[in-house]
């Protein structure tokens, strides 16, 4: 009894040490992994371009340039639309911290029509400094700076897409001549339905953050709403964060519409417009192409917040739901880390889910 008891006494304490060790190791290795994090992200997002090459008979080494190429036109491109629409925000300051003023005014001006005491309420809320334009302009210079933050060391991300795109598919070969012949075949299905589901998970969470990013951009444009393009990049963003970024990415918005428009419903119907889409992509379409590799407990996506974002700051934030969708991906192809990714899950009871054929296979 003792001995079961010094055991458990033991195995607790290593898993401390163990989570202590890592949260040191990502903490002072941000420089060198979160590039890493980034690489793995846009390696499998090329990863079907490249493979296309390969099947039409391209070199490796010729694929492999032709998407570094491609990844270096496109966030060329991406940075100078956001670094132009960035200065004509600044540029724009001025003009929205007078009419925030204004906006704070009338509103004080309805408040004491009413009957409320002006100076009581500035003495005690201080409105005027939370809706100022230089206060909202900081706001948003430091989301972008942390979300910039995450190309800050754009050759290191390049130099690991390289490598993670060959060897990706190199390690099959290297498993099979490791192993036996039925030892090497499992290996080398477990690893494929590891990357197909990986791969699938962030092409799909990707491709819809762009229909979403671009359907909010085309419409804010059809609206005249400035800055629409930086507002487009957020969302792609930031809906990555479950709840928080969406709401960030519906706050902010909301915010230059009632400071730039001289009425309350053109702002009203922006918001309308932006919660009805946001539940369309995210309660509707995201489900039905992702099955249940965002069936997270929110418990378990509240600390990866919190966690990743302690670590890594915004960008951590970001990239805390699909780095813990790929352990979870993981975890549910091992018999022996199968519970651990039940319970990471949040519904296990839904259909076709992996983990719920796993407990059903123990209940035989």
């Amino acid at each position: 009894m003792n001995d079961i008891k010094n055991n458990r006494i033991v195995t607790v304490a290593a898993a401390f040490i163990i989570v202590a060790l890592s949260f040191i190791v990502l903490k002072e290795l941000q420089a060198i992994l979160l590039p890493f994090f980034v690489a793995i992200i846009i390696s499998f997002l090329f990863e079907p371009f490249y493979e296309w090459m390969k099947r039409k008979r391209v070199p490796s080494f010729a694929a492999i340039i032709v998407v570094v190429i491609a990844i270096i036109i496109l966030s060329n491109i991406i940075s100078v639309f956001v670094y132009t629409s960035i200065n004509s925000f600044r540029d724009e300051i001025p003009k929205y911290t007078q009419k925030s003023v204004l906006l704070v005014d009338n509103f004080v001006n309805y408040l004491v029509s009413i009957g409320v005491s002006s100076q009581s309420l500035k003495e005690n809320l201080d409105v005027t400094k939370i809706f100022t334009g230089e206060k909202f302009a900081t706001m948003l210079t430091d989301l972008i700076s942390g979300v910039a933050g995450i190309f800050t060391n754009f050759v290191l991300i390049l130099i690991y897409v390289i490598f993670l795109l060959s060897e990706f598919s190199n390690i099959k070969r290297r498993v099979i001549k490791a192993f036996s012949k039925e030892r090497s075949r499992k290996i080398t299905e477990t690893l494929t339905d590891i990357f197909r589901d990986v791969r699938k998970y962030i092409v799909g969470k990707t491709l819809i953050n762009f229909a979403h990013a671009l359907s909010i951009t085309i419409i804010f444009w059809i609206f005249g709403l400035d800055f629409a393009l930086i507002w487009g990049v957020l969302t792609f963003l930031l809906v990555y964060i479950p709840n928080i970024g969406a709401f960030v990415a519906t706050l902010l918005p909301f915010l230059t519409a009632l400071i730039q428009y001289d009425n309350i419903l053109t702002p009203i119907i922006l918001l309308i417009i932006m919660m009805v889409m946001g539940s369309v992509f995210g309660s509707l379409i995201e489900p039905k192409v992702l099955g249940d590799r965002l069936n997270l407990s929110p418990i378990l996506l509240l600390f990866s917040l919190i966690f990743w974002g302690y670590i890594w700051g915004i960008v951590g934030m970001i990239l805390s739901v699909p780095v813990m969708s790929m352990i979870k991906i993981v975890l549910s192809k091992f018999e022996s880390t199968c519970p651990l990714a039940i319970l990471m899950s949040h519904d296990v009871s839904r259909k076709n889910n992996p983990e719920q054929k796993e407990i059903e296979f123990d209940k035989k």
